[in-house]
């Protein structure tokens, strides 16, 4: 098992405190085994952990049963008590539920949840300003290499870093397999039951669409022209809302454009990124024929997993892969896959150096054999960034 300490050590300072604690992120991405994790370091008798997506607690999922038989549990007891609740949106209703648990005992509540909105309407009308909330990603390629040293990059590249993956040694079918069957799940149980939708056929082909053009801009509009010219009429609304629903269920990031020297945000040229490149691998396949697309999509979750808030640059008519921005500094990476030719060399450095700041800016590679940096920028190796010796 993989300790998470990115995550332990940012939680930690909660543990025992009044305030509530959500865990969100892409469903099979590590949640409950987190959650395992919080439960052992505090290793206490009074202690109640509920999954709601195990059949044997599907009666209580509807928030007057599961409140009762909380406090059942709990009794009279006047000692603190740890609460976990995995996917606790499977509970009807269950906002209610926490919010009176939290007033009514001296509870250390931890839930986990697949659905951003657990954050917005849902929990916030409650309890707001009483929770604190941590995204869970799929594992970086850093956390795989603490599972097998042998796990080598290109395998990662193809497979992604869904955890359970490691169980199964990386066997190429059972892989492949496994990742079909999470994208099923996300799509069927977060994206079609959460928002009733019955063209879930058309649902299918705007993912498909998306992740296939991972790190490209397109919009609504050329979606939906698209289909139009596959003889199929869908309005670029109705596709805005599949997307956002997708973005709810932590299936896919949007990331804006920010016009760099103007200092602000565009409304064109935004990007879309799958939360775990290996679900691409499953819907679309041929992520080692697509190295370059794939690249970028793993050091934009790695900027996101890492705390930063992210967009693409534009510095001009130039575009600069990824800006991150964390405690008021900030982080401008290009990413390619050959960083050979003059050209290429040209067009990657010219971009960073047209950004009028200090801040520290990198080309990030696969392969290359241009050495050291260009005018004061480093090119560093895509993995040893990945790995952190950088």
């Amino acid at each position: 098992m993989v300790i998470r300490e990115n995550y332990l050590s940012k939680i930690r300072p909660f543990i025992g405190k009044d305030i509530i604690k959500v865990l969100t992120g892409v469903r099979r991405g590590g949640k409950s085994v987190l959650l395992q994790q919080i439960r052992d370091e505090i290793s206490s008798p009074n202690t109640i952990f509920l999954n709601f997506e195990d059949l044997g607690n599907q009666h209580l999922c509807e928030y007057k049963a599961f409140h009762d038989y909380v406090c059942g549990k709990i009794g009279n007891s006047k000692e603190r008590f740890h609460l976990f609740f995995d996917e606790i949106q499977e509970v009807e209703g269950w906002e209610k539920a926490i919010n009176s648990l939290r007033v009514k005992f001296s509870a250390d509540i931890y839930i986990t949840g697949s659905n951003s909105r657990l954050l917005s309407g849902e929990l916030a009308t409650y309890i707001a300003g009483r929770y604190v909330s941590f995204v869970v990603y799929p594992f970086s390629f850093r956390e795989f290499k603490t599972v097998s040293v042998d796990y080598t990059f290109d395998e990662y590249i193809q497979y992604g870093g869904m955890p359970f993956l490691s169980s199964v040694d990386f066997e190429p079918a059972i892989s492949k397999n496994y990742l079909q069957d999470v994208f099923n799940s996300v799509m069927l149980k977060d994206i079609v039951k959460r928002n009733n939708i019955r063209d879930v056929d058309l649902l299918e082909r705007i993912i498909s669409y998306a992740l296939a053009n991972v790190g490209k801009s397109f919009s609504a509009t050329s979606i939906s022209k698209f289909f139009k010219a596959e003889k199929r009429t869908v309005a670029p609304e109705t596709i805005l809302n599949y997307l956002k629903w997708c973005e709810e269920a932590y299936l896919l990031y949007r990331l804006k454009s920010q016009d760099i020297n103007g200092k602000k945000m565009l409304k064109v040229n935004e990007k879309y990124y799958v939360v775990d490149h290996g679900l691409r691998e499953a819907v679309v396949g041929a992520n080692l024929k697509n190295t370059e697309i794939i690249l970028e999509n793993i050091v934009g979750l790695e900027l996101l997993r890492r705390g930063y808030k992210v967009c693409v640059g534009r510095v001009g008519e130039k575009e600069i892969d990824f800006v991150g921005e964390k405690d008021g500094d900030k982080l401008y990476l290009q990413v390619c896959y050959l960083l050979n030719e003059e050209s290429t060399i040209e067009r990657e450095f010219g971009s960073l150096l047209d950004v009028k700041d200090n801040f520290p800016k990198f080309v990030l590679y696969k392969e290359s054999s241009f050495n050291g940096n260009f005018e004061g920028i480093p090119a560093v190796r895509i993995e040893d960034w990945l790995m952190g010796n950088t």
